[in-house]
């Protein structure tokens, strides 16, 4: 991919050079995996929290859910280009959008374009004759509003990392509410405490992941770019993010005890509670460039893996249906 990108230039095709940062910076089929995976996890969650006795369903609210919650996460690295740009070009000068080859501008009609995608799909679902869907992602996209603005507090939060991160990341339990009025047609304040509690472990696995993916090697740290093993140190950086995974793991077992869950359900999720734990001691004893990469490629691991747990779990509980005319 880096050498397709380096021989691009301003000659080359518009779409070539906007795929190339779609490449580096909103890998779609990461990305997609990612979706289906989570909205699968939530969606059933909450199919069977509100209708516990009824076999699960995709149907086509589940596929124009999916969709909007792609382009959140879209809209979302699109507002994170442009507020993050200067330093970009001061640290990544070798990015596709720090070369020139595509611009903000260009961002912006993308971003904005998605954003009417979310509510154009939320307005069209209303299986209840609620505009539940609307009011989740319009609720959503205003935070995502106040993260582009950065609380209005941004040199404050500059000096607090940990707090900068922690508020970004809030804005995964509303994502997760997206999913709740899209799966059951009603408003977001509705859903049962069970399924907030569900939604705040995603708060919890990104976390983790944005903590794991700036965990550095002394040789990769950069001068101005701020990374967890900066400020916490080497052993501070790993233990807060074992700190949080064990978090995630109880929370997600809770959740799975409330639902009666089988077995196989806690072995699977102390194995890879244990995988993932192999990354921690790897760093542990030897924090080079390498070890440290795979902390971040065991964070995604789990953000993945952890949902495809539990809805294989419903799964297997409450079977599971195609009805795209519900």
């Amino acid at each position: 991919m880096n050498s397709t990108i380096n021989n691009l230039s301003m000659d080359s095709p518009f779409s070539s050079r906007f795929l190339a940062w779609m490449k580096e910076r909103f890998p779609l089929i990461s990305h997609g995996i990612l979706i289906v995976s989570y909205y699968s996890s939530n969606q059933f969650l909450a199919e069977v929290l509100t209708r516990p006795d009824e076999r699960l369903l995709y149907t086509l609210g589940s596929l124009l859910g999916a969709i909007t919650l792609l382009c959140i996460f879209f809209h979302l690295r699109v507002f994170d280009e442009h507020k993050d740009f200067q330093e970009d070009c001061r640290h990544y000068p070798d990015r596709v959008l720090q070369r020139g080859l595509i611009s903000l501008k260009h961002l912006k009609i993308a971003g904005v374009i998605a954003i009417i995608l979310e509510l154009v799909c939320a307005a069209c679902w209303m299986p209840t004759g609620k505009p539940a869907a609307l009011v989740a992602v319009l609720v959503t996209l205003g935070f995502s509003l106040l993260i582009l603005k950065e609380f209005f507090v941004a040199r404050w939060l500059k000096e607090h990392f940990l707090i900068y991160a922690m508020s970004h990341m809030m804005i995964m339990p509303l994502i997760a509410m997206v999913v709740f009025s899209f799966t059951t047609g009603e408003y977001f304040w509705n859903a049962p405490g069970w399924f907030w509690l569900y939604a705040f472990v995603g708060f919890f696995v990104t976390l983790n992941w944005e903590i794991s993916r700036k965990i550095r090697s002394p040789d990769q740290e950069i001068e101005g770019v701020d990374s967890y093993t900066q400020i916490l140190g080497v052993r501070g950086a790993a233990h807060a993010v074992l700190v949080v995974r064990v978090i995630d793991t109880v929370l997600v077992a809770v959740v799975g005890w409330h639902l009666n869950a089988s077995g196989w359900f806690y072995v699977a999720l102390i194995g890879l509670f244990c995988v993932c734990l192999t990354g921690y001691f790897k760093y542990l004893k030897d924090n080079n460039a390498k070890n440290a990469k795979r902390m971040e490629t065991y964070a995604g691991m789990y953000i993945i893996a952890f949902d495809l747990i539990l809805a294989f779990e419903l799964i297997r509980s409450h079977g599971v249906a195609f009805q795209w005319w519900h």
